[in-house]
């Protein structure tokens, strides 16, 4: 039994501050998009798991007052929590006071004020904060670097500085400006970064076995009772997948876009962004000579992407989207949220294959608690179908992706979570006859990392032995196929079988250590061995990484 017996002076503190916002009555009013590598969207997911909350977390970023309304309803129910919960949840608490405080119409406490390298009213470090009735503004800097040894070998090294700033303009406006600037080189840097979850970079260092890249995403937006419009540069997401993200992961580098949600009720949510890509395509036509050199010209290269998430019974959510990929210029058609894109693109195009853009559907099936501590999933990413010839072994052009997942936690005792996931991406997917048009920005794949002709099968387990402290163990199986070409993609009848002319299998096990110590002040380990089996041969390798960041 945790009793207020039991907690430490600070613990008490943390306590009274979460017990006065049972007092407040929350409205969010700002939107302040907080990266997706804070650990409090691990505890945010395994409530939403266990029943306390409802949570559309499988399109991302949340913004901070979302969070913070989140911890607010687990405060609520915090009989029911173990201590080690209840830990967890005073330690993100603090890093969110401010945020439900500023916009709490009954709150009575001054945060008007500035501070430097303080803590401050909720204890919570920061470099720089300022406050009065109706803005805030917060900076911090980033900061960090690992050290990786591969097979005992192999040395390579990364370090990133940067910046953090964020804040409220207003009690409708929030910001958020997160730069980095990032160095890698050694032996083992791998320069491509394509066949890995790690994110797709635009490397600018002229050296050998080095790599020098920035990361910059940003957001301005206006939120009122029931929705929010938003300029950002940020890595959308949508769908559930712990190993990959079949609809939109952040494997490719982040674009600028404009963002609506409305919640019409409180059943239906609806989502749209429309994104500016780049293709990475050289325009020859537009393309000129100068003094000094030659001029490269882009094509121009867009995404258009909406989706309905319905809420059938607590618990239970079905979402249906769609997106396009569109090129050459910009057309205003796509910047109507409520467009139907497919049946536009067959408007202006004439119903042209090579006249029309690349068109998407997907949708996901999501049970939380349904079966106790239970969360499954499905999610389906439809490149191109034939419905009326699904089954036929000759005419069928069945170019999908699905994932299918399940997680339990606290299983066999407390925090102790395990899951299983499946997911299959056939020939074709992600890729368009038209060049400009693939489901890539800057070449890297938008979907799941390990691209098209391929399946994976992901074993994992989470555990968290102290409220800090998180350990993670996996082991997954990828089989990898050569991606088609355009003529078997489109024309060859029946089209190639999953999984043709199989370029390698992979194997992985791996573990990792992480230890937030202060708020966004994280230490960590991780060891992973990784093998191949190619049709003639075969390699594998280890891999040991040792490293700290603050900031994200």
């Amino acid at each position: 039994m945790f009793t207020m017996v039991d907690l430490p002076a600070r613990g008490i503190a943390r306590f009274c501050i979460l017990s006065l916002f049972t007092f407040f009555s929350y409205m969010g009013k700002t939107q302040v998009n907080e990266p997706t590598t804070n650990e409090v969207y691990g505890f945010i997911y395994r409530m939403a798991q266990k029943g306390m909350i409802e949570i559309n977390d499988f399109i991302l970023p949340l913004d901070r007052m979302e969070i913070a309304k989140q911890l607010l309803k687990i405060e609520s129910n915090k009989s029911t929590l173990s201590a080690k919960e209840l830990q967890e949840l005073f330690f993100y608490s603090k890093e969110y006071a401010s945020d439900i405080v500023l916009n709490d119409s009954l709150s009575k406490i001054s945060l008007n004020g500035a501070s430097i390298l303080k803590y401050d009213k909720y204890n919570r470090a920061r470099l720089v904060s300022v406050h009065n009735i109706n803005t805030q503004l917060f900076v911090d800097p980033v900061l960090g670097g690992n050290i990786s040894v591969y097979s005992g070998k192999q040395l390579s090294k990364q370090y990133f500085g940067g910046v953090r700033i964020y804040g409220y303009l207003s009690k409708n406006i929030g910001f958020n400006f997160l730069f980095r600037d990032i160095t890698e080189n050694g032996d083992s840097v791998d320069i491509a970064k394509t066949f890995t979850p790690a994110q797709g970079v635009i490397n600018t260092s002229r050296y050998n076995n080095s790599l020098n890249y920035s990361n910059i995403n940003f957001n301005l937006s206006y939120k009122w009772k029931n929705g929010m419009l938003s300029f950002s540069k940020e890595n959308m997401q949508w769908g559930y997948g712990e190993s990959g993200k079949i609809v939109l992961s952040n494997k490719a580098p982040s674009f600028l876009n404009i963002n609506l949600t409305y919640d019409p009720f409180k059943w239906l949510n609806f989502s749209y962004f429309h994104g500016w890509l780049n293709s990475d395509v050289v325009d020859s036509n537009a393309s000129y000579n100068t003094s000094n050199g030659y001029r490269e010209v882009f094509i121009k290269k867009f995404i258009a992407n909406h989706s309905l998430n319905f809420r059938v019974q607590k618990g239970l959510v079905f979402s249906i989207g769609e997106s396009i990929v569109y090129s050459d210029k910009f057309d205003l058609g796509y910047l109507m949220p409520f467009n139907f894109f497919k049946a536009y693109d067959q408007y202006v195009s004439s119903y042209s294959l090579h006249g029309g853009s690349n068109g998407q559907l997907f949708g996901q099936i999501s049970s939380r608690n349904q079966i106790k501590n239970l969360h499954a999933y499905l999610v389906i990413f439809v490149d191109e179908i034939r419905l009326d010839k699904i089954f036929s072994k000759t005419l069928s052009r069945n170019q999908i992706a699905y994932t299918l997942g399940v997680n339990k936690t606290d299983l066999l005792f407390k925090y102790l979570s395990a899951g299983l996931e499946y997911t299959r991406v056939r020939g074709g997917v992600y890729n368009n006859i038209i060049t400009a048009q693939t489901y890539t920005n800057n070449s890297y794949v938008m979907g799941d990392w390990i691209g098209q002709n391929a399946d994976r099968l992901y074993l994992y387990a989470k555990f968290t032995p102290f409220a800090k402290l998180k350990l993670n163990s996996w082991w997954q199986f990828i089989r990898k196929g050569r991606p088609y070409t355009i003529d078997e993609q489109y024309y060859q009848q029946p089209e190639p079988p999953f999984l043709n002319d199989k370029l390698f299998d992979q194997k992985q096990y791996g573990f990792s250590v992480l230890y937030e110590w202060l708020h966004s002040t994280k230490f960590f380990l991780s060891f992973s061995h990784t093998s191949f089996v190619y049709p003639s041969y075969s390699s594998s390798g280890s891999n040991l990484n040792l490293g700290f960041s603050y900031g994200l």
